[in-house]
């Protein structure tokens, strides 16, 4: 596709704490205080309790959960407090302990998150009634917890509306006023500084707490772009904009639950960032890919796709659920070749070295780069653990690397930004093998278009970045290896 990918605009500077996010209900249908609106806030706090009690993550649950609700305007009132109330919980639990008499720790788990999905509501989204937050968190909590509860939850909240949250003074500590502003750990804060000077920190932040865009990958194997989108279309799928690649459509709405064009392969829901990857690759057709670290999926059927019918990925992984998905995902796009192996990429990968040309390591990470999409990572992740995924995936690509015949490509990805998973850990793998380098001539060598799809992305070193508060992409880090020797 020759037209030019659509402008990127950057989030404006803005006061981190002042800023109110739409939820956008019909007509103030789940705003109201009746069945749906008290159903919406019930699942909501029975996701947030989960994710905390049991470290599950939000996206999974609300996934079983979304298609309960007929109404669009409810799935996205529920999408919002969940992942809102999530992301800004250290921002919430800093004001519910000052409204509280009783330590937060003390509270009755069902009970907090009833309190943090309200206050996220009364403070952060624009649309929604106070009362209908107050009214059916009282509800609630009479629900689980009885009657004390409910006016325990009820005078809290209430104090909350009376006295409403000031910002606190910024004074010299930046990364204190950040990490509380903007709702993230303290070390992690730092660690922005530290990468992106104090300026960035904050930009990153600020975007870090935005919704994600739903965007989906077209399968151009079941055709071209224009006939797939109009087929989507046709179902009640909402395009806001195309990407940088032909086969990305960035949609201003969540799609049709039980779509018949989804259902049918025509599409897959991924990330332009991740999409990307596998674009950089850039397997001919025909090849035979090895897909490290292949789990659940996406990046597997979009390499199947590029390398086309007489093409064959191989899916390494060790999770054998994740392997099944991977099947699925196969099987849903209708990709033929596609062929599971189950395998610890990290210790040793069950086939024969120095046979293939294309290799593809979408390395296990931090996920330091989707907290707009999985904000539990910010309360989960430590500093130390960057060490430990560093370790992991220098020895997978010491592994993968093997796989590569002279004249044999390796991408080495991770949804991280941060160097000691990126830059740092690919400097490090080739001092030790001379025998690669980066290939930075590739955009010219496989197409024109490469150029346009990457540019701005990749620096003059060959390295692709990408971050959600330049240009609203996933946090990645990409880089292609060619073997020379």
């Amino acid at each position: 596709m020759s037209e030019r990918p659509p402008r990127q605009t950057e989030p404006r500077p803005r006061a981190i704490l002042r800023r109110r996010h739409k939820a956008t209900p019909q007509r103030g249908a789940s705003a109201r205080n009746d069945g749906a609106g008290v159903e919406v806030r019930r699942a909501a706090a029975e996701i947030l309790m989960r994710v905390e009690r049991d470290r599950a993550f939000a996206d999974v649950l609300l996934g079983h959960r979304l298609p309960g609700f007929a109404n669009p305007a409810d799935r996205r009132l529920l999408t919002r407090i969940v992942l809102g109330a999530i992301a800004m919980r250290s921002r919430l639990d800093h004001e519910l302990s000052r409204l509280s008499a009783r330590p937060l720790d003390s509270l009755d788990p069902a009970v907090l998150a009833i309190l943090r999905a309200a206050l996220f509501q009364i403070r952060l989204l624009d649309r929604v009634p106070h009362h209908a937050a107050v009214d059916t968190a009282v509800t609630l909590a009479r629900e689980v917890a009885g009657g004390g509860a409910a006016g325990f939850v009820n005078g809290v909240l209430r104090t909350a509306l009376r006295t409403g949250f000031e910002t606190p003074p910024r004074g010299a500590d930046a990364a204190g006023w950040l990490a509380l502003a903007g709702s993230h750990p303290r070390w992690m804060v730092e660690k922005f500084i530290a990468w992106f000077g104090v300026a960035g920190a904050e930009k990153l932040i600020a975007a870090n707490n935005e919704p994600a865009p739903t965007v989906l990958r077209l399968n151009l194997a079941r055709g071209a772009p224009a006939e797939l989108i109009a087929r989507l279309e046709a179902e009640g799928f909402e395009i806001g904009a195309r990407g940088r690649l032909p086969e990305t459509v960035v949609l201003a709405a969540a799609p049709p639950f039980d779509s018949r064009a989804m259902g049918d392969g025509l599409c897959h829901l991924q990330s332009e960032a991740s999409q990307l990857v596998a674009r950089m690759l850039a397997p001919a057709p025909g090849a035979m890919v090895v897909d490290c670290a292949a789990a659940p999926g996406g990046k597997t059927g979009h390499l199947a796709e590029l390398a086309g019918l007489s093409g064959t990925v191989l899916a390494v992984d060790l999770n054998f659920t994740g392997l099944k998905k991977v099947r699925e995902v196969a099987a849903r796009l209708g990709h033929r070749r596609i062929l599971p192996i189950r395998a610890d990429t990290a210790t040793a990968i069950p086939l024969p070295a120095a046979r293939f040309d294309f290799v593809l390591l979408d390395a296990p990470c931090s996920g330091i780069g989707t907290l707009r999409e999985h904000p539990e990572i910010r309360w989960r992740l430590q500093a130390k653990d960057l060490a430990r995924f560093s370790a992991v995936q220098s020895a997978t690509l010491r592994n993968a690397s093997m796989l590569l015949r002279r004249g044999g490509v390796i991408v080495y990805s991770v949804c991280s930004f941060a160097p000691e998973e990126g830059e740092m850990l690919v400097r490090r793998f080739l001092a030790d093998h001379r025998d690669f380098v980066i290939d930075r001539d590739w955009c010219e060598q496989n197409s024109g278009s490469a150029a346009q799809w990457f540019a701005g992305l990749v620096d003059a070193d060959g390295m692709m970045r990408t971050r959600p508060d330049q240009g609203g992409l996933d946090g990645f880090f990409a880089v292609r290896l060619k073997r020379i020797g």
